[in-house]
C-alpha cells in the first residue's frame, strides 16, 4: 500500500510571509489536497538570533487569510507534535549524541576567528570555501580536556570524502553533486540549539514526511540531509527543489524585503483571489495553459510534473492585470466588504450602504486594487476643486446653459431612475440643440470634477439627487 501523502511547510519566523514562502505553501496545499494527503505546518525557529517578533502570528494569520488551511499545525496539534522546534531539542540532542557514538559526527572547537580566517585563505586561493576539519580527527581524550576546559563547541556532521552524491528531484530528475563541494555542516550550534539540517531531517522523518518541496537554493544542501538519512537508516523523502522568484531583470528577488511580503500586497488592496492565483503561475503551468484559477481549480489542476525549471518572473503588471480581473468578475458585495477596511482609513462614511454599493459597481470598473478604488470613489463623497482649465469650461456660456437647464429638470422631480436620467439627456440634446463634448464635459465636471469619467446618468444616481442638484448650483 503506497504511503498517504504528507508535505510540510517549515517556515523560519524570520519576518512577514514572503511571497516565495507562499508559493511553497501553496505547492504543499494544492499537493495534499489533490491527493487527498495531509498539510503540516511546522515552526522551525532554531536559529534563535533571528527571531522576529510577531512572526508566528504572521504566518498563520497569512495561511488563514489566503485560505490555506492545514491539517496539523502549532494551533491545531495533531500525532506529530509538538510543531514548533524550539519545543523539540531533546529529540534533536537524543538524535545527535546516536550520531556522536556511531563515529558519524564530532565535536569542533575551532573559534569564529580561526574558521574565519580560514575561509578567507581558501578564498584567496580561489578555491570551495569548505571547513578545514581541523577537529576531524580529536581523541576522545582530547574532546573531553576541552571541555572541561569550558571551550566552546559545535557538533559537526563528518561528511564522507570521495564520493558523488547522486539522488533524484521530482523536476530536475537526476542530480549529482561531489562530496568535494560539501561541508561538514554543523548539526548543533554552541547555545545547544541544532540548525536547519539535522532538524529538518529528523523532523521530516519522525512526522513522516513523503515530500520535501523547497527553494532551489537548498539542492547544494540535499547531500548533506540524503547522508544524515543514511546516518540513521532511514529512508529519505521525495525531493521538490522549486525554481528561483527572479526579478524582472532576472536577479533573485529578495527574502528580507518586506515590499515582497504577503501582508504588503495584501495592504496596497491586492485580493487573496488575485494573490494565490498569481503566486500558483511562479513556475507551475495548467495542461491547457490557462491564467485565471480559483483554489479549488488549482487543486484539481497541480501537479508536480508541470512545475519548471527555469527561474519564474515575477511581473507585478501581471499582477495588477490579474487583480483588476477578479476585482470586476467576483460579486460586487464582496468586492465592497473587503474594501471597507480602505474606506475607513481614508475617513469615508459609507453608513449608505445602497450608494456604497452603487458607488464600488463604478468604481471596480476604473480601479486594480482595492485601495485605487478609493480614488475613483472618493469623489461621491467629497467636494473637490477644479483646474483653472475645468473651471474655464463650466464659465462658458453654453455650458451655463447645460448645467441650468438639468438643474431645473433634476429639481422637477422626486425620484429619478438612470433610464430616466438617460432619456433626460437625449431630451436636452434635442431642447438645447448642445451635444457632444459641449453637454457632457460641463456636466461631468460639475457632477465629479473632471471632463473624463462615468456616464451622466451613472453619475447622477450614484451621488443621489440631492447631492447632484447641489453640486449643480455651485457651479451656476
Amino acid at each position: 500500500m503506497t504511503q498517504a501523502v504528507r508535505v510540510r511547510f517549515a517556515p523560519s519566523p524570520t519576518g512577514l510571509m514572503h511571497l516565495g514562502s507562499l508559493r511553497t505553501a501553496l505547492y504543499d496545499y494544492l499537493l495534499a489536497r489533490k491527493t487527498n494527503g495531509q498539510f503540516i505546518l511546522r515552526i522551525e525557529d532554531t536559529d534563535q538570533n533571528r527571531l522576529v517578533e510577531g512572526s508566528v502570528e504572521n504566518l498563520i494569520d497569512s495561511l488563514k487569510i489566503l485560505g490555506i488551511n492545514c491539517d496539523e499545525g502549532p494551533e491545531i496539534g495533531g500525532d506529530y507534535g509538538p510543531y514548533i522546534q524550539s519545543q523539540r531539542l531533546e529529540i534533536y540532542h537524543k538524535h545527535i549524541n546516536e550520531l556522536l557514538e556511531k563515529g558519524l559526527a564530532y565535536h569542533c572547537f575551532c573559534t569564529k576567528e580561526e574558521l574565519d580566517e580560514h575561509r578567507q585563505a581558501q578564498m584567496n586561493l580561489k578555491q570551495n570555501p569548505k571547513y578545514s576539519g581541523k577537529c576531524r580527527s580529536l581523541t576522545p581524550d582530547e574532546v573531553k580536556a576541552k571541555i572541561d576546559a569550558g571551550l566552546d563547541y559545535v557538533i559537526r556532521l563528518k561528511m564522507p570524502e570521495d564520493r558523488t552524491f547522486s539522488f533524484n528531484d521530482a523536476i530536475r530528475n537526476k542530480v549529482e553533486i561531489d562530496s568535494s563541494l560539501v561541508d561538514d555542516q554543523v548539526i548543533l550550534k554552541s547555545d545547544g540549539f541544532p540548525t536547519y539540517h539535522l532538524a529538518a531531517v529528523v523532523d521530516d522523518h519522525l512526522m513522516q514526511i513523503t515530500h520535501v518541496l523547497r527553494g532551489e537554493e537548498w539542492l547544494s544542501s540535499t547531500p548533506k540531509h540524503i547522508y544524515l538519512y543514511e546516518c540513521f537508516g532511514w529512508t529519505p523523502p521525495i525531493w521538490v527543489h522549486l525554481p528561483l522568484l527572479l526579478n524582472t531583470d532576472r536577479s533573485k528577488l529578495s527574502k528580507r524585503h518586506g515590499d515582497f511580503s504577503v501582508q504588503n500586497y495584501l495592504n496596497l488592496g491586492y485580493l487573496k483571489e488575485s494573490i494565490i492565483n498569481f503566486v500558483a503561475l511562479l513556475g507551475w503551468h495548467s495542461a491547457e495553459d490557462r491564467e485565471l484559477f480559483t483554489l479549488e481549480e488549482l487543486v484539481n489542476e497541480f501537479s508536480i510534473e508541470r512545475v519548471n525549471k527555469a527561474g519564474a518572473i515575477f511581473d507585478i503588471t501581471k499582477l495588477e492585470w490579474m487583480n483588476g480581473w477578479y476585482m470586476r468578475n467576483l460579486d460586487v458585495k464582496y468586492i465592497a466588504q473587503e474594501a471597507k477596511p480602505f474606506f475607513t482609513k481614508a475617513n469615508i462614511d459609507i453608513s449608505d450602504h445602497n450608494k456604497y454599493l452603487k458607488v464600488i459597481t463604478t468604481a471596480r470598473e476604473y480601479a486594480s486594487t482595492l485601495n485605487q478604488l478609493i480614488d475613483f470613489s472618493k469623489v461621491y463623497y467629497q467636494d473637490f476643486t477644479l483646474s483653472d482649465e475645468d473651471l474655464a469650461i463650466v464659465k462658458e456660456e453654453n455650458s451655463q446653459k447645460v448645467l441650468s437647464w438639468f438643474h431645473i429638470k433634476l429639481k422637477a422631480q422626486a425620484e429619478w431612475t438612470k433610464d430616466e436620467i438617460n432619456t433626460l439627456v437625449k431630451e436636452s440634446i434635442a431642447t438645447l440643440g448642445i451635444k457632444g463634448k459641449h453637454l457632457y464635459f460641463p456636466l461631468r465636471i460639475a457632477l465629479y470634477g473632471s471632463s473624463h469619467g462615468p456616464e451622466i446618468p451613472t453619475l447622477i444616481d450614484n451621488l443621489g439627487l440631492n447631492e447632484a442638484i447641489r453640486r449643480l448650483s455651485l457651479f451656476l
